[in-house]
C-alpha cells in the first residue's frame, strides 16, 4: 500500500476547516481514516483526591479501573477517584489507545512497557510505574490481536 498522501490548502476565505477525502473506491483504510477524522478530541476527566477536584488528561492517564464499587484513574501524581462508571469514563476515552483488560480495567497502551504471554491463558501487563495488571481469559484474544500476535 503506498503511503498516505496529504495535503494541506491555507485559504484566508475559508472559515471552517474542511476535509476532503480523494479515493478510488470506499476501503477499509478510508473508513478508517473517516473515523478518526468524525471522533471528539478526547475529554479531560474530572479525577477527585482529598476533597480537591483536577482534570486528568487522558494522555497521563497509566490506567482507570473500578474497585468497592468506585472507579479510579491512576497517573504518575498519584490515584484519583472518578464520579463516573467505568463505562462511562471509556466512553471518553480514545478506543485506539485505552483498552479494557478485563471486567474492571481499561489500560493506557501507550503507558504499557511489557507483556508477559508466559502464563497459561493469560497475560500480565507491566505499565510505565512499574505496576503489573493481568488480562483475564474473557479479553485475551483481543490484547494478542492488537499486539499482533
Amino acid at each position: 500500500m503506498p503511503p498516505l498522501e496529504i495535503q494541506v490548502k491555507i485559504d484566508p476565505a475559508c472559515r471552517e476547516p474542511k476535509v476532503l477525502v480523494c479515493t478510488h473506491a470506499m476501503t477499509d483504510e478510508v473508513q478508517a481514516i473517516l473515523q478518526a477524522l468524525a471522533q471528539a478530541p478526547p475529554q479531560l476527566l474530572p479525577g477527585f483526591r482529598e476533597g480537591t477536584l483536577e482534570l486528568l488528561e487522558p494522555q497521563d492517564l497509566l490506567r482507570v479501573y473500578a474497585a468497592g464499587g468506585k472507579v479510579f484513574a491512576v497517573t504518575p501524581a498519584g490515584e484519583f477517584q472518578l464520579r463516573l462508571r467505568l463505562y462511562e469514563a471509556e466512553a471518553r476515552l480514545d478506543k485506539t489507545v485505552f483498552v479494557r483488560i478485563s471486567h474492571s480495567e481499561i489500560i493506557n497502551l501507550r503507558k504499557a512497557k511489557a507483556f508477559d504471554l508466559r502464563l497459561s491463558g493469560t497475560i500480565s501487563v507491566r505499565l510505565a510505574d512499574g505496576s503489573v495488571s493481568y488480562v483475564s481469559r474473557r479479553y485475551v484474544a483481543r490484547i494478542k490481536q492488537l499486539l499482533g500476535v
